[in-house]
């Protein structure tokens, strides 16, 4: 039992004799702590904490096959982080440009004709009128124009003949009550002063002068030309 007491006080005097001995457990024992400290940290790392995965973009896939047409419009393109998306204008038709051009390119544009179709002829008068010259004389002549009523019913009538010039002397009806009858300008005009009944005949005379000439430019009844010229 006494040596064993001796040894002790030995295995003190061995630490006092050699303090570096403990610096060098301590700073043992500072490194297994800062890794345990280390490794507890990176442990608590949150999901914030890891970068964000890299953006990758979607390419559109091929139109299916045996489709016909212009893609939708309404389907939108993919717009990839941090770029605004373009849009896309389809070519449209050439607007017209100013003063009838196509795109104010300078070219005018065809412009649509369209032929008036021709005036359909007068309805035929229901009362005719055929011209003649009854006498002739220096200075002037007397003509007729014989009016028929071809219609089932009593008809009135205006006869118009026109000369290059002239003068009216006189003008009646033979056998029938008579009408008003002016000559102005070249122009003579006869209304009836009363209707022609349905299928009687009627002369109808004058007197004019200075006209030049015993043919009329014109000659109607009703607008019907006069037949005889």
């Amino acid at each position: 039992m006494s040596g064993t007491r001796r040894a002790r006080p030995a295995f003190g005097a061995a630490i006092a004799s050699s303090p570096w001995v403990v610096v060098s457990i301590g700073v043992v024992v500072m490194v297994v702590l800062l890794v345990v400290a280390l490794g507890a940290a990176r442990g608590r790392r949150t999901y914030a904490d890891i970068p964000p995965p890299d953006a990758t973009m979607s390419l559109p896939g091929p139109p299916p096959v045996g489709t016909s047409g212009a893609v939708s419009s309404s389907a939108a393109a993919p717009v990839l982080p941090g770029l605004s998306p373009r849009s896309t204008v389809l070519p449209g038709s050439p607007t017209p440009g100013p003063s009838g051009t196509a795109g104010g390119s300078g070219r005018p544009l065809p412009s649509a004709t369209t032929s008036a179709a021709p005036a359909p002829p007068p309805a035929p008068s229901p009362v005719t009128g055929r011209y003649t010259v009854v006498n002739t004389f220096d200075g002037g002549f007397i003509g007729e124009v014989r009016l028929v009523n071809t219609t089932g019913g009593p008809r009135g009538w205006t006869v118009r003949l026109t000369f290059p010039r002239g003068r009216l002397v006189t003008s009646w009806v033979d056998g029938a009550e008579q009408g008003v009858g002016t000559f102005a300008d070249g122009v003579f005009t006869y209304r009836s002063g009363v209707d022609l009944a349905p299928g009687a005949s009627v002369p109808l005379r004058f007197h004019v002068e200075d006209t030049g000439t015993t043919r009329p430019a014109d000659c109607a009844v009703d607008g019907s030309a006069c037949s005889g010229l």
